[in-house]
């Protein structure tokens, strides 16, 4: 699997873009992370440690983070975009709450192989596909 940096770096080269210290950073931040968080999130954690970063520069560089295929937008369907790393890490599927919006990644053998079988009697070969289970998590279905 190609290092992270070199990925981001051939993208940003490819899309005719320079490899800036701040673009540098904020994917190195970006690495540090775990589960699913904002552009406003992150945003935070860069300015922790890059006072002169602007908001618009970590919202840019998400986008070419996920353009790089190092990121992956998710939408849990309350009208916020996260992002979460794609590269390296295993496919995943969310269980997501509909009422307090918790949510949970899910990694099924059993599921993933239906999806192919699903799609394969259709004549298709499945390139990539997202998930997202939604209910009531255990905590609000005391209630």
């Amino acid at each position: 699997m190609q290092d992270p940096h070199v990925l981001f770096e051939e993208y940003a080269a490819k899309s005719r873009l320079k490899m800036t210290p701040q673009r540098r950073h904020i994917l190195d931040v970006f690495l540090e992370q775990q589960g699913h968080m904002t552009s406003e999130e992150l945003y935070e954690r860069v300015k922790a440690s890059y006072k002169s970063i602007g908001q618009a520069t970590v919202y840019r560089t998400l986008k070419l983070l996920s353009g790089s295929g190092i990121a992956k937008e998710v939408d849990f369907g309350d009208g916020v975009t996260r992002y979460e790393r794609q590269h390296g890490d295993d496919h995943h599927d969310h269980l997501i709450c509909e009422n307090c919006g918790k949510n949970v990644e899910v990694l099924d053998e059993t599921i993933e192989k239906l999806q192919a079988e699903v799609a394969a009697r259709h004549g298709y070969k499945l390139t990539r596909h997202k998930m997202y289970l939604y209910g009531i998590c255990p905590e609000c279905g005391k209630g």
